[in-house]
């Protein structure tokens, strides 16, 4: 119970902080509850407090962006009343995680070219496909893709609600389900105002494998070739053992 107890007081006592820095301040200033997801044996998703404080007014909008890589979204066909794989996109630079939070509706807020200039929106994200694809296969393989993610609890369908408390100090606190991939992560917080983005400051967030999960996580990784022969001998020797504990007399 101490440590909750000690992070919520920390996170108090930063908010404070904010709320107490003289007008000449930024007019933007935000933070993460925590600047490291650990993944554990029993980790069963988590959220992250992303807060801070405005000067002057204005509208905040929060986009959580997980590591980038290529995806390749395939459609399956009923080939003689069998289903295989047909037809494919490659999609580059696609975030695996990807969630937004926002003061009001986003279309309410900036202009669709200033939410595409900073990817901040599902119709704001810059991913490209393969040369080879035209332009309405694009538009339903990235629909796929965003649905596959939506259904993995990796792509939220709608931006988050962000708390606004006296007109200056802002919460809201990201969803991050228990399979959400590892990597680096970036927190963008932006300030809106007139329809512009007046203000953006961005918070790096870290999302790894912790306990002995870590430790197997990194053996595998930096040493493959002896994990796989260990995991081979461990494979013979369960085998073996089994054999001699159910052998019949």
């Amino acid at each position: 119970m101490i440590r909750p107890r000690l992070a919520a007081l920390s996170i108090a006592l930063a908010i404070l902080a904010l709320a107490m820095r003289p007008a000449t301040a930024q007019d933007l200033i935000a933070d993460l509850s925590n600047h490291r997801i650990s993944i554990t044996s029993d980790f069963k998703g988590t959220e992250l407090l992303v807060f801070g404080a405005i000067e002057g007014g204005g509208d905040v909008i929060v986009v959580v962006t997980g590591p980038r890589d290529n995806v390749v979204v395939r459609k399956k066909d009923r080939v003689f009343g069998i289903w295989i794989n047909a037809e494919s996109a490659e999609f580059r630079n696609v975030p695996a995680f990807y969630a937004v939070a926002s003061t009001n509706p986003l279309e309410e807020l900036a202009t669709p070219d200033q939410l595409r200039l900073y990817e901040i929106g599902l119709a704001g994200l810059r991913v490209d496909a393969e040369d080879d694809v035209d332009e309405t296969e694009e538009t339903e393989f990235l629909a796929a893709l965003i649905g596959l993610k939506q259904a993995n609890g990796l792509y939220p369908e709608a931006p988050l609600h962000i708390n606004v408390f006296g007109g200056r100090l802002f919460r809201v606190k990201i969803p991050f389900p228990a399979d959400v991939p590892v990597g680096s992560y970036l927190v963008q917080s932006f300030l809106i105002r007139d329809g512009q983005v007046v203000g953006a400051q961005t918070s790096p967030l870290e999302v790894g494998k912790g306990g002995f999960g870590a430790d197997l996580y990194e053996f595998a990784y930096e040493d493959g070739t002896l994990h796989g022969i260990l995991a081979v001998l461990g494979a013979v020797m369960a085998g073996l053992l089994g054999n001699l504990m159910f052998r019949r007399p």
